[in-house]
């Protein structure tokens, strides 16, 4: 675990990774691994599914946060994820607008307070 507390993960667009990393949320640990994943047109879907599961499976994660259109292209891994640590918190990217009703953790939510 890092010494310093939980990170935060990003799996994002370029811009949006540009921003967190400005913000001071990049981290490359002592194996070489970072807790970010730029997404561009290039970047596979197994890709972005394999960083996903590997983000998940950290013992040094507490959140994810992954734009939604990005995270519509491993929807199935999202809605696999059950685990409360790390949370999986989808945002907006600057091409996609956010969607509350594609949202994975918002729809659990509605579940469990029994709303539409």
């Amino acid at each position: 675990m890092a010494q310093d507390g939980l990170l935060l993960a990003v799996i994002a667009d370029e811009d949006t990774i540009t921003g967190f990393l400005l913000a001071g949320v990049g981290n490359i640990d002592t194996r070489k691994k970072s807790n970010y994943l730029a997404v561009d047109s290039k970047t596979s879907v197994r890709t972005i599914e394999a960083s996903f599961k590997e983000f998940t499976m950290r013992d040094d994660i507490a959140v994810i946060m992954i734009s939604q259109n990005v995270a519509n292209l491993i929807r199935p891994a999202i809605e696999h994820h059950i685990k409360p640590i790390p949370a999986v918190l989808e945002i907006p990217s600057k091409d996609a607008p956010y969607d509350p009703n594609q949202d994975s953790l918002l729809k659990r939510v509605r579940i469990i307070f029994g709303s539409s």
